[in-house]
Parts: C-alpha cells; structure tokens; sequence
C-alpha cells in the first residue's frame, strides 16, 4: 500500500480543500498536510493578499497626495518654476525636487553656513522635471555640486546662463 497523495485539509478559514501532495516526498505528505491545515484556503489567502495589497495601494495615494500639496506649497511659497517635461513626471519632479531641497536646506544653510537665497537660486535655474527626478536620493549635501553640473538642457527656457 502506497502512501496517500491526495489529502483533505481543513484550513484555519474552516475552508476544505484537497491537496495534491504527489510532487513532495512520501515521509514529507503528512507534515505538510498539517502546516496547510494552519494556514487559510489558497482563496481566501488570495483575498487577504489582495486587499492588503488594496489597502497599500490607498496608504501610497493618500502619501503621495499628501507630499504632493506639500511640494506644491513649498513652490509657491519660495517662488519656484514650473517644472517643464511629460505630463506624467511633473508630479514627481515637484516631489523630488521639494524632497532635495528641504534636505539640502538642512544641511547646507541650518547646519552649515551657505546663503539660502543663493541656495534657491541656483534650484530655480533647474526646470527640467526629470533632472530633479533622477536626483531623487542624492544627499542634501551633493545638491550644490549636483546644480553647478546641470547641463544647459535641465536649465529652463528663462534661464539667464543659457
């Protein structure tokens, strides 16, 4: 007599389902048996999964949206260009760029001794939305350095260097 190879689990969802155990070892079958039984049904893990994946997919658009509006203050509080590229990365060029720059202030201007107007200036020069997206997790400390290589093309039309 051959050790079983389907096996009837009750899952901890109070679900039933069969199980073929065929691709495991024979003197395995059993104890993974029980480890299935500990376990919820393969479709309600895949609802649990999706809704946590649901809920995260909110948590990110309420973060975004949040760091959004931050971005987008800070901008016209400072009197920032509009950031010029494809539609789709303006929003994330603000946050980066906003991101940077309040690290960049940190560093620079609170804990060192670099002018914040001239700090601002140098940011405004950059209007290429994917410039600043590509910046994104450089160190407040490199945005001087990161700036004074900008090439003429991450600098807007309105760019007086040009």
């Amino acid at each position: 007599m051959a050790v079983r190879t389907q096996w009837t689990v009750e899952h901890a969802c109070s679900h039933q389902a069969v199980h073929d155990l065929s691709n495991r070892p024979a003197d395995k079958r059993a104890g993974f048996a029980r480890w299935l039984a500990g376990r919820d049904c393969t479709d309600c893990w895949k609802a649990a999964r999706d809704a946590d994946t649901e809920s995260k997919e909110e948590w990110l658009a309420a973060k975004r949206a949040e760091e959004q509006q931050a971005a987008v203050e800070w901008a016209k509080q400072f009197d920032m260009p509009q950031l010029e590229g494809p539609e789709k990365a303006l929003a994330w060029g603000e946050r980066s760029r906003h991101h940077l720059m309040t690290s960049a202030h940190t560093s620079l201007v609170v804990e060192d001794s670099w002018d914040e107007a001239e700090l601002e200036e140098k940011a405004r020069s950059i209007t290429r939305a994917g410039w600043w997206i590509d910046q994104r997790d450089a160190e407040g400390t490199d945005l001087l350095e990161l700036l004074g290589a900008a090439g003429g093309d991450d600098r807007g039309t309105e760019n007086p260097f040009r």
